[in-house]
This record gives structure tokens, C-alpha cells and sequence, in this order.
């Protein structure tokens, strides 16, 4: 190869580097993109072993009862 080429092939080179950056960049910044993922991923969660979330709803419903009835008891 002569030089002329060398450096043509660095640039094409560079070019798909920056092109492959800039997607991933484009992948990590699409929120709603990302959201559907986390959404796919907490259905497949869920589907094969729904006992955690079923306990964190748990968790929750009993710190929000509690809270109701710590705010109704200070009236």
C-alpha cells in the first residue's frame, strides 16, 4: 500500500470506530428505549419467579400503612 492508502484506511477505520461509539452513545441515551427494555426484562423477571416483587409489594404496602396510621394517631 502507498501512503495515500495507508491513511485512507486509518480513516475509514476511525470513521467506524466514531460510528460505533456514536450508537452505543445513542443506545445509552434513548430513555424510552431503555425504559421498554427494563419493562421486557422485569416481565421476564416476574414470569419466572414472581416471589420478589410479591415481597417488595409487601414491603411496601406495610411502610405505607404505617405511615397512615403514625399520620392518624398525631391528629
Amino acid at each position: 500500500m502507498s501512503g495515500t492508502e495507508d491513511i485512507q484506511a486509518a480513516i475509514d477505520r476511525t470513521r467506524a470506530d466514531l460510528a460505533a461509539t456514536l450508537n452505543e452513545l445513542e443506545e445509552k441515551l434513548n430513555v424510552p428505549k431503555q425504559l421498554g427494555i427494563k419493562a421486557h426484562q422485569a416481565k421476564v423477571s416476574f414470569s419466572k419467579d414472581p416471589k420478589p416483587f410479591l415481597a417488595a409489594a409487601a414491603a411496601v404496602a406495610a411502610a405505607v400503612g404505617g405511615l397512615t396510621l403514625i399520620a392518624l394517631r398525631r391528629r
